[in-house]
C-alpha cells in the first residue's frame, strides 16, 4: 500500500478569516487539491475559530464523499464546548469523518507541537477514543517521535498513531536529520509491533518528505498543510499537490 496524501486546508481558512467574508473559499481550494490527486482532506477546527470553523465541515465532507477520499478531522477531545464550537465529538457527529486524529492541544497553542504520553490514568482518553470509534471513524492519536508505552495506546482502542514530525523537519533543515529520523523509524516499528497503523505530519515538505518515506515506507498517510500551501503560493496549488504525489511515488518505487 502506498502512502496517502491528505492535504490540510487550515491555512486557506486563516487567510479568509484574516479579512472576513468567504474568500479564499476553503471548499474551492480543497476541490483544487482533490482534482490534482490529493487522497484526503485534513482540517483542525479549534475552539477559538481562528481558521477552520464548524460551518466549513459539511461542504468538505460532501467533497470527500464525491471524490471517494477521506476527511480527517483533528482536535482536542477534551476542549470544552463554547460559542461557535460545540466540541470535537459534536462536530464529528455531524459529518462522520473517516478519521479523527486526537491531539492534546491547549487553547493557546499556535499549532500542534506535542503528542500524548500515555502515562498515568488513561481512562478519560479511552472513553474519548471509544466515543469517536462508535461514530464509525478510525481513531489516530498524535504522538511524539520519542513516545513510549505505545502498547497502552493500542489498548485504548486507537487504530493508528500520527508521528509528530516537527523535530525531524527542523533537523533536516539544519542538515543533520539522521538521529531525528532514526527516532521516527523506531517509533513506527514499535507502533506496528503492537498493531497500530502509522501516519505522520507536521512541517513535512517536498524537500524532506522523500527521505522520510524512504526510511519509513510503511507510513499509511501524511497530512501536510503549512509547507504545501506556502509552496503553492509560488508554484500554484494543483502543481504543488502533484509535486507531492510524485515524491511519494518515487519513494514507493525506491
Amino acid at each position: 500500500m502506498s502512502t496517502r496524501l491528505s492535504v490540510n486546508v487550515n491555512k486557506i481558512a486563516v487567510l479568509r478569516n484574516s479579512r472576513g467574508g468567504r474568500e479564499p473559499d476553503v471548499a474551492t481550494a480543497a476541490l483544487a487539491c482533490l482534482r490534482a490527486g490529493a487522497q484526503g482532506i485534513t482540517v483542525h477546527p479549534r475552539p477559538d475559530r481562528r481558521h477552520i470553523v464548524a460551518e466549513d465541515l459539511p461542504p468538505l465532507a460532501e467533497l470527500a464523499a464525491r471524490f471517494d477520499v477521506e476527511l480527517n478531522i483533528e482536535g482536542n477531545p477534551f476542549a470544552p464546548p463554547r460559542a461557535g464550537y460545540p466540541g470535537l465529538l459534536a462536530l464529528c457527529e455531524r459529518v462522520r469523518p473517516a478519521q479523527v486524529t486526537l491531539v492534546p492541544d491547549g487553547d493557546g497553542q499556535v499549532t500542534s507541537d506535542h503528542g500524548f504520553d500515555f502515562e498515568g490514568d488513561l481512562a478519560p482518553l479511552a472513553a474519548q477514543v471509544g466515543a469517536f470509534a462508535a461514530l464509525g471513524s478510525r481513531v489516530s492519536l498524535f504522538v511524539d517521535a520519542s513516545a513510549t508505552s505505545l502498547e497502552r495506546a493500542a489498548a485504548l482502542g486507537a487504530h493508528r498513531i500520527e508521528i509528530y514530525t516537527g523535530p525531524y523537519a527542523e533537523a533536516f533543515a539544519a542538515g543533520d536529520a539522521g538521529p531525528a529520523l532514526a527516532t521516527c523509524v523506531e517509533t513506527a516499528r514499535r507502533a506496528q509491533s503492537v498493531g497500530l497503523g502509522v501516519n505522520a505530519g507536521h512541517d513535512l515538505s517536498q524537500a524532506n518528505l522523500g527521505a522520510f518515506l524512504a526510511a519509513i515506507p510503511e507510513v499509511l498517510e501524511v497530512s501536510i498543510g503549512h509547507a504545501l500551501i506556502g509552496e503553492a503560493l509560488y508554484d500554484g496549488l494543483e502543481a504543488t499537490v502533484r509535486g507531492y504525489r510524485e515524491v511519494i511515488g518515487r519513494a514507493r518505487c525506491a
